[in-house]
């Protein structure tokens, strides 16, 4: 049975919309009845206006055209936010990881609730000064966490995810009976920093703090791997920046730049030095190579507690107070950018960015 002829639906018909039968396929597709024309030449002069109803009529599938989730379900939760560079975080975030209770029956107290009450009860006391005992258990976590970190960078490379380094760390630190201590620190949700679990992971602008997720190293990036132990009571804090792959030669600049305003500062450090000292050193350092050392975050004072007295600036100028004495422990670890030394925080409140999106580097040690 033949359609019912209607007149041609174009607004501007030259012919007086006379009945037609040429239909429109797209609409007869969506449903949409009474799309009609003449001929071609009607339907082509229309189509800018007509084709509105098909966008109208079309089914919208919000989830799938959202420029923020990926076909393979991962997704970017801060779409709206204005990144400074060119990294995004790629969730979800796997679940927390599991720790034996053997060692969470020795864990720090913080462990459960997120919040490190003997940090807030010892909060601007003296820095601690270690016994022969205690430093000998600080030496054995440090160690520790050396092997650990070894083994996570041996993982680097093209492809792999910073929530798989993540579980390296995790898994290494477990085998060696010790809690990673960024852990449900103040509630970070990850065992290790990259950069920072017991890493952390912070990738290219990412200063640090950065958490691991599902983003995958792709050749060139360069990567800060933080991992921090917990065992016998004591902590050991260190982290590196790595090459993934072959990097430019900015890259290869910056991350010689970081170590080497970390040695000049290890030599330095010997009783009685200020710890003012260290940013006097650090800072000229990174100028001459073209680079700015971040003001935001400072070494910090690390034994029983995570973080402690002393505060270490890593910049010229600062107004650092104390003087380094036998048995103290503390960690320096500059932060080191290739543009200004401002920064910014992701919406997760713990990714800190260099404030221009240029790449930053880091390297750490705890010092005895």
């Amino acid at each position: 049975m033949s359609a019912v002829a209607v007149p041609c639906q174009s607004s501007n018909c030259p012919n007086g919309h006379p009945p037609s039968r040429l239909e429109c396929p797209t609409c007869n597709k969506l449903g949409i009845k009474g799309s009609f024309f003449c001929g071609q030449d009607c339907f082509k002069a229309n189509w800018k206006t007509h084709k509105i109803i098909h966008d109208l009529a079309t089914p919208k599938h919000p989830l799938l055209d959202d420029p923020n989730i990926n076909k393979n379900g991962t997704f970017n939760p801060f779409g709206t936010f204005n990144f400074t560079g060119t990294i995004r975080p790629v969730y979800p975030l796997s679940p927390k990881r599991e720790v034996p209770q053997h060692i969470l029956d020795q864990a720090p107290d913080y462990v459960n609730d997120g919040i490190p009450t003997s940090e807030s009860r010892r909060a601007g006391q003296p820095p601690k000064i270690l016994t022969k005992e205690e430093q000998e258990k600080m030496r054995n976590v440090c160690k520790l966490a050396r092997e650990v970190l070894d083994i996570a960078a041996a993982a680097v490379r093209p492809g792999i995810t910073t929530d798989e380094i993540d579980a390296i760390v995790h898994n290494a630190t477990i085998e060696r009976g010790a809690y990673p201590s960024p852990l449900n620190y103040r509630n970070y949700p990850k065992s290790g920093l990259v950069s920072h679990l017991a890493l952390r992971r912070s990738v290219n602008e990412v200063i640090c703090h950065g958490i691991p997720d599902q983003r995958k190293l792709q050749e060139g990036d360069i990567i800060n791997i933080d991992v921090t132990l917990y065992k016998d009571g004591f902590h050991g804090d260190l982290n590196e920046t790595y090459p993934v792959g072959r990097v430019d030669d900015d890259s290869l600049r910056l991350m010689r730049t970081a170590r080497k305003c970390l040695d000049e500062a290890i030599k330095l450090c010997k009783p009685g030095a200020l710890i003012r000292d260290l940013g006097k050193t650090i800072e000229p350092i990174a100028r001459q190579n073209g680079c700015s050392v971040v003001r935001t975050y400072c070494g910090h004072g690390i034994n029983d507690l995570f973080h402690c007295t002393p505060n270490v600036p890593h910049y010229a100028k600062n107004k650092a107070i104390g003087t380094m004495r036998p048995g103290m422990t503390f960690t320096i670890e500059p932060m080191i950018n290739l543009g200004h030394w401002d920064l910014e925080h992701w919406p997760d409140d713990w990714t800190a960015v260099t404030i221009d999106g240029k790449r930053s580097a880091q390297f750490e040690e705890t010092l005895l």
